[in-house]
């Protein structure tokens, strides 16, 4: 039965695997460690199967016995890692402590012939729980809560609106693989992480597909759809901003130029607004962002930091043009409506926009 079931989960890597060569939707940084988790899963299926088919059979299998469940328990704790590394490649860079544990595992692991630490196979091939297993399953929960403390961080970090999805998806991959740990004989892991990398892969495919290529903001769809949710009578801001004269700049320098100026207005954006605001690019030189921060004098502060960082860096290059904005704040009193305060600061945007002209003739 078990070795059906893990026929099944290879043939759904590897079917997996395919999907991340021919699909758009995800972001090219995230296949390589898609990949590496699939091979990485693969591999401990496999050895895992070797265990169980080499196990009850003759002393003469011993040693590949022992190499099959020093391939399982050196690589197990490392699924978690490489879940984070799928949503964020940079955390085990600059956080390389975090690999501390797994490498002291893989340590155990490898002594445990010759010391019975984590695992011994007796001379009859019968496999046993070392006297230091705990380690083994101390640093497969200390890289589980990694992987669900890391994901809340970047998430709010960076104000992602998945977070709850990680978070449970996180626990479902806790979960489901902490069972065996509980009884060895229910092999229920690789199953639960062959299903966490399909859903993760969805899940990631549709978070990507929620950013604009060119500038790692938001799009459009993603503010269509927050726009959709603002139903409850939660107070909420909106800032309307467009690029000044930006046809003429295209025209001018050139699209490969206009790229770069959509591209240099978007990070001081981001760079301008904290994690209480959301920025959206919704058209070729438009952007808006949606706040839960309703007080205007920090809004308007953000936006003053804005103005002055584009006009530093207008310094550099004159080329550079500048930026009309326009802002509506919903108090949360009554219904809400969102086409109002978005007509409302658009209104105001244009205003602004001719204000600029006629102080530039």
């Amino acid at each position: 039965m078990y070795i059906a079931i893990s026929i099944i989960d290879i043939v759904a890597l590897l079917y997996l695997s395919r999907l991340l060569h021919i699909g758009t939707m995800l972001n090219s940084d995230r296949k390589k460690p898609f990949l590496y988790g699939i091979v990485l899963t693969i591999i401990i299926i496999l050895s895992e199967a070797g265990t169980i088919l080499i196990g009850n059979g003759s002393p003469g299998l011993r040693s590949i016995n022992i190499f099959c469940n020093i391939l399982g328990f050196a690589l197990t704790p490392m699924i978690p890692l490489v879940l984070i590394t799928i949503f964020d490649r940079n955390i085990l860079k600059t956080h390389k402590l975090l690999l501390l544990p797994t490498v002291l595992n893989i340590v155990a692991v490898v002594l445990s012939p010759l010391f019975r630490l984590i695992f011994y196979v007796d001379a009859n091939n019968q496999y046993i729980r070392g006297n230091s297993f705990f380690v083994f399953v101390a640093v497969y929960i200390i890289n589980l809560l990694i992987l669900v403390t890391s994901t809340m961080y970047i998430c709010r970090k960076y104000h992602y609106p998945i977070m709850w999805k990680m978070i449970a998806l996180s626990l479902f991959t806790v979960i489901g693989t902490s069972i065996q740990l509980v009884n060895p004989w229910v092999y229920s892991s690789w199953h639960c992480v062959t299903l966490s990398l399909f859903l993760y892969f969805m899940l990631m495919s549709e978070f990507d597909s929620s950013f604009d290529t060119l500038t790692g903001l938001y799009n459009r769809a993603a503010f269509d759809k927050a726009a959709k949710q603002m139903m409850s009578p939660k107070a909420f801001s909106i800032i309307l901003l467009d690029i000044n004269d930006f046809k003429i700049i295209n025209d001018t320098y050139g699209h490969d130029y206009g790229d770069t100026v959509i591209k240099a207005v978007a990070a001081i954006i981001k760079d301008s607004f904290d994690k209480h605001y959301t920025c959206y690019r919704i058209g070729g030189d438009e952007f808006s962002i949606i706040g839960n921060d309703t007080d205007q004098k920090k809004m308007e502060s953000h936006l003053r930091s804005m103005a002055n960082a584009l006009a530093e860096k207008r310094g550099n290059d004159s080329r550079l043009p500048t930026v009309a904005y326009g802002y509506s704040i919903f108090q949360g009193v009554e219904k809400p409506d969102f086409q109002k305060n978005f007509k409302e600061a658009d209104r105001q945007m244009y205003h602004f926009k001719k204000l600029q002209k006629a102080n530039a003739k």
